[in-house]
């Protein structure tokens, strides 16, 4: 059974910047979507950007183009998220996911199957 584990999150201040790391435990297909979500407390979880594993083609929410990068490093199977100029209406828990097989960047929690476990971005004003 795969696994995604995340790391990097933490506090900081509006401006600042973090990146985050989810790191596969099992090799990645060629056709597979990583992809970041984060959840608010009382909102929904919502699609904050995705990379395709094979050529590395984003998609990203409006409320972080310009500001956020999804990438990857297919030699240590790992996906990131970097993240810039951080407001604090990016405060959240940010989840990586899994999709395998798909044609496309799916924007839609209910089109990946795997999930980490989430890690807490906190940005002060």
């Amino acid at each position: 059974q795969v696994h995604l584990v995340e790391s990097g999150g933490g506090l900081v201040q509006a401006g600042g910047s973090l990146r985050l790391s989810c790191a596969v435990s099992e090799r990645t297909e060629s056709m597979t979507v990583m992809g970041w979500f984060r959840q608010a407390p009382g909102n929904k979880r919502e699609f904050v950007g995705a990379v395709r594993w094979n050529s590395g083609s984003t998609n990203y929410a409006d409320s972080v183009k310009g500001r956020f990068t999804v990438s990857r490093d297919n030699a240590k199977n790992v996906v990131y998220l970097q993240m810039n100029s951080l407001m604090p209406e990016d405060t959240a828990i940010y989840y990586c996911a899994r999709r395998n097989s798909v044609f496309g960047i799916p924007t839609t929690v209910g089109a990946y199957t795997t999930w980490g476990q989430g890690t807490q971005v906190t940005v002060s004003s």
